[in-house]
């Protein structure tokens, strides 16, 4: 028998703390070999480390009979060994269209908030995920290709809280290789999931043709990449232990707003620089997780001896950030002038035309004009399919007008745009520049970043496709 992941096990969560003896965790057992292990590794020590296991398990719902087969391996193996388990079966389509997502994240949250159901209602405080450390390499290239900051090379953590809860991942130093044959080995039963060769996920295309066209240059590449996440998540961890430093020693704070002198952020290194209005931003909302490299750059620079004296920008998740002299300020307004009315602008789009940049907003607009058989889907909210057939052209990009509304795509009726805006959480102080796509006949096609209209659908008898993205980065 095989013995040795086990001791390597216990090391690890000794190591980094993941658990401590007498603990109840909530183990996620998707039903792939991954899973399976770490379940079975669990209950291993359970007796030794006086661990209380349960095993949670979700069905999706996408894959049909092969997405029960799993639930049913999961709940027999479970019961094998004596252990408590807790299903859920997800109805995630109108999930999907109630909230806007897109079906990785919807499964993501949906999976996630019924893992920490389980565990809240049982007792525990630890949930025990899989990741081991091929995800974690896959993750890394995902992250680099997307592109990414220190935090994001750190790939996931093997600890972490959330919502009073801590998320460990004791296995992401195990290769997959290596628990296939944990699994051979222990007569541990499996599912493999089918959806794991389709191309259509980027993390499939990261892990199925990327990663080993890479390897070519570099046979080591997967171990690299997660030599990479644990230099840089130590290297990240001390960052923000100096940024959290430096945000109790230089901001002032009150209800709703930091401040900190400019003369003071400017002497700190640049990369504290960054760090601290990241964590000021994240300590006055929640909204403001995806803030891009450039906004945090151009709250950088305006505390510059160069800026101007005077300045303000919208930071997104209602935060305005102002400089005042020698003060930056970050203010979370919950109530903006409405009665402030911008510039009014409009471009249009004539066919043929391929890009366009909307400088009073900042958006810049890919568009491709496609024959049948190219057509494929959105994969965000920032893209968009049109029968170019149905469409009356020159189109337009302007921004809004009072009263302008949208027939919302999949529901009855239109909605006004300043609607739409309240809904979607976007910042007042963004609204009026914010584009939207309207035909000649100024009917509101598309809200870039939120949703679209019923006019212009595609389908098997479309001739032609006006496909757009659009960037505000």
């Amino acid at each position: 028998m095989n013995d040795s992941l086990h001791i390597e096990l216990m090391k690890e969560a000794a190591d980094r703390g993941l658990w401590s003896t007498g603990d109840t965790i909530v183990v996620a057992v998707s039903g792939g070999a991954d899973s399976m292990a770490l379940l079975h590794m669990l209950y291993s020590l359970a007796e030794q480390q006086k661990l209380s296991l349960i095993v949670g398990h979700v069905n999706h719902g996408f894959r049909g009979a092969e997405s029960q087969h799993e639930l049913d391996v999961v709940v027999a193996y479970a019961e094998q060994l004596g252990l408590r388990v807790e299903t859920d079966t997800l109805d995630l389509p109108t999930y999907i269209e109630e909230n806007r997502l897109n079906l990785q994240a919807a499964a993501r949250e949906k999976r996630y908030e019924f893992l920490h159901d389980v565990a809240k209602r049982n007792g525990a405080s630890t949930i025990a995920l899989a990741h081991h450390a091929d995800d974690q390499a896959e993750t890394v290239l995902m992250r680099l290709i997307r592109g990414t900051g220190l935090t994001g090379l750190a790939g996931m953590g093997s600890k972490r809280s959330e919502k009073n809860m801590e998320l460990i991942r004791p296995l992401l130093r195990k290769n997959k290789l290596d628990l296939l044959r944990y699994c051979e080995e222990y007569e541990i039963p499996y599912c493999t999931d089918s959806s794991n060769q389709e191309r259509y996920y980027f993390r499939n295309t990261i892990r199925l043709d990327i990663l080993p066209y890479l390897s070519q240059y570099n046979p080591q590449l997967s171990l690299s990449l997660q030599r990479l996440a644990e230099v840089a998540g130590a290297e990240d961890d001390w960052m923000e232990q100096q940024g959290l430093e430096l945000f109790e020693k230089l901001v002032r704070r009150k209800p709703n707003e930091c401040a900190i002198s400019c003369t003071e952020l400017g002497r700190i290194h640049v990369a504290l620089q960054r760090r601290l209005i990241k964590l000021i931003l994240s300590y006055l909302s929640h909204e403001t997780e995806n803030l891009s490299y450039g906004g945090v750059e151009t709250m950088r620079l305006a505390a510059s001896t160069n800026a101007p004296a005077t300045w303000k920008m919208d930071a997104g998740g209602r935060i305005q950030c102002l400089r005042e002299y020698d003060v930056m300020r970050w203010v979370r307004i919950s109530q903006y002038d409405e009665g402030l009315i911008s510039d009014r602008y409009g471009y249009k789009i004539h066919k043929g035309m391929e890009q366009l940049h909307v400088a009073p907003c900042g958006w810049n607009f890919n568009l491709e004009w496609l024959e049948p058989g190219q057509y494929r889907k959105p994969t965000s909210r920032f893209e968009a399919s049109f029968d170019s057939t149905m469409l009356t052209f020159p189109l337009q990009i302007r921004n809004r007008k009072p009263g302008d509304r949208i027939q919302v795509l999949g529901l009855n009726g239109s909605k006004k745009v300043q609607d739409m805006f309240v809904d979607e959480k976007i910042a007042p102080s963004g609204r009026e520049l914010y584009p939207l796509l309207f035909d000649s006949e100024d009917r509101l096609l598309w809200i870039p970043g939120i949703r679209r209209s019923s006019h212009a659908l595609t389908g098997d008898s479309t001739k032609g496709v006006l496909f757009i993205s659009a960037s505000n980065e």
